[in-house]
């Protein structure tokens, strides 16, 4: 019997998604909810699961296109009435056909296997789900060139000359487009100040090992920044608000955002009531956060709101830039490497682990006085932590 695959809804404001990943093809056998294509929205990613046990008969809508909500984007067939068939195989789309049932080729690939007179056999997929990519090609011409060579009429142009057109998903259209936004209708001016990490790194050494005994979950930097940040933001609470028309805003919670890599970029899922929360509620919670980012199962109702974000490019080596606020946010907190550098302390020149801190802030509502408070604030708890605990 025929089973549809529809498009579930992903969110009360979200009509249109676009077709991203199929993570079957026609003919595979599919257990009861496992997942059988990836769709996107402006705001997160999902998948669309078997509803029953069968075999995937027919693809209605290829990577890059638009369906709607309710709307159905293939067929299977459940139990063993899904066996393939000739005319179920020649649905499938082009960019996974192949030599081997296994593989699916990537176009980039495809075109590279192509330039090279190669088969899909010859190369060894490394790409999630057995997909066949670019790179995989590149590797095996590299490592046999005795094998590979195309005949010299047929050479390819050089790599530096090729391109590849790559269309932006709807979660990186709608960042750049927020990213703009931002930029064009807020005043954003940036603070920068740096920090002496010393304090926080001999507490976090010193109690890392009971930490993680007692809660299952590392002991990191963020948790000391985030109840840094709400100290802060309470001292400061232009900062914790936001400018709804002619009206300023104030709340009198911490809903902060937390940036994190993603499967599909950048996401800032929200620390609800982040006053509330303990150091290791929020280690946990931020350490979940990562995990379900890579596997592109955040939440849409957990990226709605925030009243204030902390961004940590320190992750990744960065060691000064400017973060852009997150609309209707007012306030960003940049965090940075950790680097030892001389400074001057007490008269003497002295080597410190520190860190660059950058405030980007909405110059509309926040003065630049205000800007500096809350960035000293922030600075004095972190190099004196134990002010976060007697909350002086």
């Amino acid at each position: 019997m025929a089973v549809e695959l529809k498009v579930p809804s992903v969110g009360e404001s979200i009509k249109e998604v676009e077709l991203g990943d199929w993570l079957k093809k026609v003919g595979d056998k599919l257990k009861r909810d496992e997942a059988v294509v990836v769709i996107e929205s402006d705001k997160a990613t999902v998948e669309i699961s078997a509803p029953v046990g069968g075999t995937l008969s027919k693809i209605l809508k290829k990577k890059g296109e638009k369906a709607t909500v309710g709307e159905i984007v293939g067929y299977m067939e459940e139990g063993a009435a899904g066996e393939t068939s000739a005319a179920a195989l020649a649905t499938k789309p082009a960019e996974i056909k192949s030599t081997r049932p296994d593989t699916i080729v990537m176009p980039s690939a495809r075109r590279a296997l192509a330039e090279h007179h190669l088969s899909a056999d010859q190369v060894e997929p490394t790409g999630p789900g057995g997909r066949m990519l670019k790179e995989d090609v590149l590797r095996q011409i590299e490592s046999k060139p005795a094998t590979v060579q195309a005949p010299e009429q047929f050479a390819p142009a050089p790599a530096s000359r090729q391109e590849e057109v790559v269309r932006m998903t709807p979660m990186r259209r709608r960042i750049a487009e927020r990213l703009v936004q931002a930029q064009q209708n807020a005043a954003l001016l940036t603070t920068f100040n740096e920090v002496d990490m010393s304090n926080v790194m001999a507490l976090r050494n010193k109690h890392k090992d009971a930490f993680l005994a007692r809660y299952g979950t590392k002991l990191g930097f963020m948790s000391f920044f985030v109840k840094a940040a709400v100290d802060a933001l309470k001292l400061v609470p232009q900062v914790n608000a936001e400018i709804r028309g002619e009206d300023v805003v104030y709340h009198n919670f911490c809903d902060i955002g937390i940036a994190v890599g993603g499967g599909k970029g950048l996401v800032v899922p929200i620390l609800r009531n982040a006053e509330r929360m303990s150091f290791a509620e929020i280690e946990l919670k931020i350490a979940d956060f990562g995990k379900r980012a890579q596997e592109n199962k955040i939440g849409l109702d957990e990226l709605k709101g925030g009243t204030f974000t902390i961004s940590n490019g320190g992750v990744y080596g960065s060691l000064l830039s400017t973060p852009i606020v997150n609309p209707p946010q007012s306030g960003i907190l940049g965090l940075h490497t950790i680097q030892e550098r001389p400074i001057a302390l007490a008269g003497q020149v002295v080597i410190r682990p520190m860190m660059y801190l950058a405030l980007t802030y909405d110059h509309r509502i926040i003065d630049g006085k205000e800007g500096v408070t809350f960035l000293k604030r922030l600075k004095d708890s972190i190099e004196e932590p134990s002010r976060m605990l007697l909350e002086i």
